[in-house]
């Protein structure tokens, strides 16, 4: 299957991607580290770091997040307790979904 040559995001999603670009990208120069220095310890390619900065909303959200928490860009404004009590409370949520799926032992009859 081709991959499709661009996909359509809303405008708030491009909107909040170009912001948080920008506020890596700042954190990044207040701290004074190269884009160099931030590509390796978050573990991503210059190129990865540049189109994050830039706001390209197709960039991996594990990246994003990392390249936020190494130049210092907050992205939720609670503590550390109150991430951990929201959490546990959607545990319970969780609880709902099996632990895990049985593989069908039965062989597939494909002889038509």
């Amino acid at each position: 299957m081709v991959k499709p040559a661009s996909r359509p995001y809303s405008r708030y999603s491009r909107d909040a991607a170009a912001l948080l670009g920008q506020l890596i990208r700042r954190g990044r120069i207040e701290r004074k580290l190269t884009a160099e220095d931030v590509a390796q310890r978050t573990g991503i390619s210059r190129g990865l770091l540049r189109r994050i900065e830039r706001g390209d909303p197709g960039c991996s959200i594990g990246s994003v997040f990392e390249a936020a928490a190494v130049t210092g860009v907050k992205l939720f404004d609670a503590d550390r307790s109150a991430i951990a009590a929201t959490m546990s409370a959607n545990a319970a949520t969780l609880t709902l979904l099996p632990k895990s799926v049985r593989v069908s032992t039965k062989a597939v009859k494909d002889d038509f």
